[in-house]
């Protein structure tokens, strides 16, 4: 087996499992679904072709959480195009500065081939909504045989400089990691996000199950020394010289 790692980070992401009315709520981390919509438009899959999608769908995924990011609210309104009436309040959910490995496992030229459709998409990649778009490229590698759970491991932590210096006095950095479950695996959560159907007037999603973890892995800013502070300007005060003239 082979696995194909991605890198999703941006200002704003937003991976709903679930909609009800006008609240779109996300998850806190990548849906299985989200991500294989990357990869189908990344294809040119049409939203109607369920036999693509059933083969992108049995890939084995996973995603480790490099950032969690903080999540933040919007209000939306819109008018009818038609009858420029106003449409409800929406109310969504967003991540704010959070990064995410992800990875799937499978046969090695399907991998191959979604990773060249990455680099030269036929519809650009968002991060779960079209008002999402990615901060950096999204492809990152095809590891030759390897597992899922190997290769999140040993991908590099991919969280913003900032937020790793936070954690410089660590060899070390706890990631979560949500992947599907196992045949061994007798526990998990299950969660609607497996894709059956895009279609607009059937979508739906079937149920799986999710395995949460921690790893470990490297930290490259561990024990980093901080830049040096640089010595404060002297206050000049220009009345100074005139405060012991008589």
């Amino acid at each position: 087996m082979s696995v194909l790692t991605l890198l999703l980070a941006g200002p704003l992401q937003s991976w709903g499992a679930s909609a009800r009315f006008t609240r779109r709520t996300t998850e806190a981390a990548p849906t299985k679904s989200g991500v294989l919509g990357i990869l189908a438009a990344a294809q040119g899959i049409q939203r109607g072709d369920d036999t693509r999608l059933t083969e992108l769908a049995a890939l084995r995924f996973g995603v480790r959480i490099d950032q969690p990011g903080t999540r933040v609210r919007d209000f939306q309104t819109a008018h009818h195009r038609i009858t420029d009436k106003s449409m409800p309040l929406s109310e969504r959910f967003y991540l704010a500065d959070a990064v995410f490995t992800a990875a799937l496992e499978g046969e090695h030229t399907l991998l191959t081939t979604l990773r060249n459709a990455l680099r030269n998409p036929v519809y650009p990649p968002f991060l779960g909504r079209r008002s999402c778009p990615p901060a950096r490229p999204v492809e990152l590698a095809v590891h030759d045989n390897a597992s899922l759970d190997q290769a999140l491991a040993e991908e590099p932590w991919h969280a913003a400089d900032w937020y790793q210096k936070l954690h410089r006095a660590t060899p070390t950095v706890p990631l979560v990691v949500l992947r599907d479950a196992s045949p061994g695996d007798h526990q998990g959560d299950t969660l609607r996000d497996h894709p059956v159907s895009y279609a607009a007037e059937h979508r739906r999603h079937a149920l799986r199950t999710v395995v949460s973890e921690t790893i470990d892995v490297p930290n490259p800013r561990a024990h980093a020394r901080p830049p040096a502070r640089q010595q404060p300007v002297p206050r000049h005060d220009p009345f100074g010289p005139l405060e012991d003239t008589p």
